[in-house]
C-alpha cells in the first residue's frame, strides 16, 4: 500500500473544519486545528466565562498537568524537563539567555539559522564579546559536519541549530550534530519549531540539551503556545533571564530559590485554554504516530515538488538530502507576494519567505522572496494538483 494511503484522509479532513472551503498550504505558518483541539480551547474558555479564570484552572488541573506528560511523550524525556511557555521564540530565548558567555566564547551555528535566533546571537556577541562562527553548508545544503567537527574547540560555548529551516525543504542532520556536541561536552540547542509535529523527536537520539518548539505549526495546536525541553543535568546550572513567583520562591528579603525543574523557565500567568489545546494537539499527533506522519508529509511534499517542476516558470528552491513538508519556489518575472495574493483569491493559502528570515542562506544563494507551500497529512494530491493548475494559469 502506498505511504500516502496509510492514514484515513477522509476522516482527518472531516475532523478539520478548515478543509471544507480552502486549500491550506501554509502549515509551516499555522496549520489548521482539528476538532478536538478546537473543542479543548472552546470548552475551557466557556468554563472561564461561567466559573471564573482561577476556578476554571483549578477544575482543569489534572488535564493541565497532563500537558507536561504529553510533551514528555512527544520528546521522549521526563516531564520535569519540560516548560510550557507563550511561544517557540520565548522558549528558545529562555534557554539561550540562561547560558553564560564570556569574551572569546564561540557560538557555532549554521547558514540556515532563523532570524530571531541569529539576532539573539548578535545581541549577546555585542554584550559579552562572544564570537559567532557560522558553519558552511555542504553540497546537499545541510550543515557541513566535517567543518563543524574541525571548528569545535575549548572555547566553544554552544552549538545552536535550526532543525528544519523556514525557507526551504531542508532537514538538518540534528542527531549527527548532537553526537559531535556530546563527544565534545558542548551544550546543544535545537530549534525544532518546524519539525515538532512532522518528524519524530527523541531528545536522547538527537543529542540535544535544549529544544524549543511551537504549538501552531505542524502540531496543529493554537497560536500563542510553545514549549521548551532542558536536560535535567543542565537545568541546575542555568539562571533564567526572567523569573517570577512561579519560577522561584522568595525566601527572604535578600534571597530566592529557583525551582529545581524546567518550570523555572516559565512565568505564572498562562493561556490555559491554549495549553489545553496544545495537549489535545500532541495527543492527536501521538495517536496517529509521528513516524506515519513523517512518511505521509514527506511523500506529499515530494509529489508537490514533482508537480511544480512541470510548470516552466517555476523554480523549486529546496535543498537537503533529507527534505521536509516545506516546499519553496520562485516564479519567473513575478514577485512572491503577487503570487500569494493571486492564489489567495482562488482560496489557496501559501505564504512568503523573505530573505531576511534566513539572511545568511538567502544571501549565499541570492534568493528573492520565495513562495512557501507547506503541506500536511490532511492535504490531498488533488489539492496539490489544484495549486499546479493555478500556477499554470498565472504564468502562461
Amino acid at each position: 500500500m502506498p505511504v500516502v494511503d496509510t492514514l484515513d484522509i477522509d476522516a482527518l479532513r472531516a475532523d478539520t473544519p478548515g478543509c471544507g472551503h480552502r486549500i491550506h498550504l501554509n502549515n509551516a505558518g499555522a496549520a489548521l486545528m482539528p476538532a478536538p483541539v478546537l473543542k479543548a480551547c472552546r470548552d475551557h474558555l466557556t468554563r472561564e466565562a461561567n466559573h471564573g479564570g482561577y476556578e476554571a484552572a483549578a477544575e482543569a488541573k489534572a488535564a493541565l498537568e497532563d500537558t507536561y506528560d504529553a510533551v514528555a511523550e512527544l520528546l521522549q524525556c521526563h516531564r520535569d524537563e519540560v516548560a510550557i511557555v507563550e511561544n517557540a521564540t520565548r522558549a528558545w530565548d529562555m534557554a539561550f539567555y540562561s547560558l553564560s558567555f564570556a569574551e572569546g566564547d564561540r557560538i557555532l551555528t549554521s547558514e540556515a539559522s532563523y532570524a530571531s535566533n541569529y539576532l539573539a546571537f548578535l545581541q549577546q556577541a555585542r554584550r559579552t564579546g562572544a564570537v559567532i562562527d557560522v558553519i558552511p553548508r555542504n553540497e546537499a545544503g545541510s550543515i557541513d559536519l566535517h567543518v563543524l567537527e574541525d571548528r569545535i574547540d575549548d572555547r566553544t560555548a554552544l552549538i545552536a541549530l535550526t532543525h528544519v529551516p523556514t525557507n526551504n525543504g531542508l532537514v538538518n542532520p540534528a542527531a549527527e550534530v548532537g553526537r559531535l556536541a556530546r563527544a565534545a561536552g558542548v551544550p546543544f540547542l535545537l530549534d525544532a519549531c518546524q519539525s515538532a509535529g512532522q518528524l519524530p523527536l527523541d531528545v536522547d537520539a538527537l543529542g540535544c540539551d535544549m529544544l524549543s518548539a511551537t504549538s501552531r505549526k505542524y502540531l496543529r495546536g493554537p497560536r500563542g503556545m510553545g514549549f521548551l525541553y532542558v536536560r535535567q543535568s543542565l537545568i541546575e546550572t542555568m539562571e533564567p533571564p526572567i523569573i517570577d513567583l512561579h519560577a522561584a520562591t522568595w525566601t527572604g528579603p535578600d534571597s530566592y530559590t529557583l525551582r529545581a525543574d524546567a518550570r523555572r523557565f516559565e512565568t505564572w500567568e498562562k493561556n490555559y485554554a491554549a495549553q489545553l489545546g496544545l495537549r489535545a494537539a500532541i495527543r492527536y499527533a501521538l495517536d496517529l504516530g509521528l513516524d506515519t506522519i513523517q512518511d505521509v508529509v514527506q511523500a506529499r511534499a515530494a509529489h508537490l515538488r514533482k508537480l511544480l517542476a512541470d510548470v516552466p516558470a517555476v523554480t523549486v528552491q529546496d535543498t537537503g538530502a533529507v527534505q521536509s513538508g516545506i516546499v519553496t519556489f520562485s516564479v519567473d518575472g513575478q514577485p512572491a507576494s503577487g503570487i500569494q495574493e493571486a492564489l489567495r483569491a482562488q482560496d489557496i493559502n501559501v505564504s512568503v519567505s523573505p530573505p531576511s528570515s534566513t539572511l545568511l542562506d538567502a544571501t549565499r544563494r541570492s534568493l528573492p522572496p520565495l513562495v512557501r507551500a507547506s503541506v500536511h497529512y490532511y492535504n490531498t494530491n488533488e489539492e496539490l494538483g489544484a495549486l499546479q493548475q493555478a500556477l499554470f494559469s498565472l504564468t502562461t
